[in-house]
């Protein structure tokens, strides 16, 4: 398998079983149905530690375009395979969107609230302020990006790294998350609201492209200003 492939394969996992436990939590008439924010974090923990057991061997199961771009930035990946690394993981993001909506087919039906909907696919901030919102998704990837670094610098007992960055992305949604829903990942975001754009989804009300910006300007500064942060200080 070539790496672009596996960064495919390795984000369709990561929101297929990211988004899939938001809806879950969050849809009508399922059988997790307010199982709460704590579900939902765990949730994308266990979704990322996967997806980097499942392609990491392969691509460096990157599954971000501000991890790809923030580990080019210092050095630690090649220009050349930027560029589709990022379509890949965009593409990814996209599918497993599709996939989620398809596994929950009839619940969007009995859901009357077009927030709710949305919320599956994509990131809302709890208060709306374009300042703040965009300050939480620089300092949650700043620390998502400077931890993947941290990790990278320890030696962990074979297959422990995947369990070590679940636990990683857990801590931050717990400790940073409860503001913008903590995308830190702008394939993660902007993938799925395309999915919802397009998607039949009954009753699903707008894809709010005025917030959409934050949740990709927003990791992508923070993911630069984490590798910085790293080498400056920790080299």
């Amino acid at each position: 398998m070539s790496p672009y492939v596996a960064e495919f394969f390795g984000t369709m996992i990561l929101i297929l079983l990211g988004n899939g436990v938001v809806a879950g939590v969050i849809l009508k008439g399922t059988k997790s149905e307010n199982a709460g924010w704590l579900t939902i974090v765990i949730g994308w923990g266990l979704a990322v530690t996967l997806a980097i057991y499942g392609v990491g061997r392969i691509s460096g199961a990157h599954i971000n375009p501000a991890v790809t771009i923030a580990f080019w930035a210092a050095g630690d990946f090649e220009s050349g395979k930027v560029l589709g690394y990022i379509i890949a993981q965009f593409a990814g993001a996209f599918a497993g969107a599709i996939l989620v909506w398809l596994h929950y087919f009839p619940h969007w039906k009995i859901s009357d609230n077009p927030a709710v909907k949305l919320a599956v696919f994509s990131c809302a901030p709890a208060i709306r302020s374009t300042a703040v919102n965009l300050l939480s998704e620089i300092i949650g990837t700043m620390v998502l990006v400077t931890g993947l670094l941290f990790i990278g610098a320890n030696k962990f007992a074979d297959g422990l790294n995947p369990l070590i960055v679940g636990a990683l992305i857990i801590s931050i949604g717990l400790s940073l998350g409860g503001t913008t829903g903590f995308a830190i990942n702008p394939a993660r975001d902007l993938g799925p609201r395309i999915a919802h754009f397009l998607l039949p989804i009954p009753g699903k009300g707008p894809s709010d492209w005025a917030y959409s910006w934050i949740p990709v300007a927003g990791p992508l500064i923070g993911g630069l200003l984490g590798a910085g942060l790293y080498k400056i200080l920790f080299i």
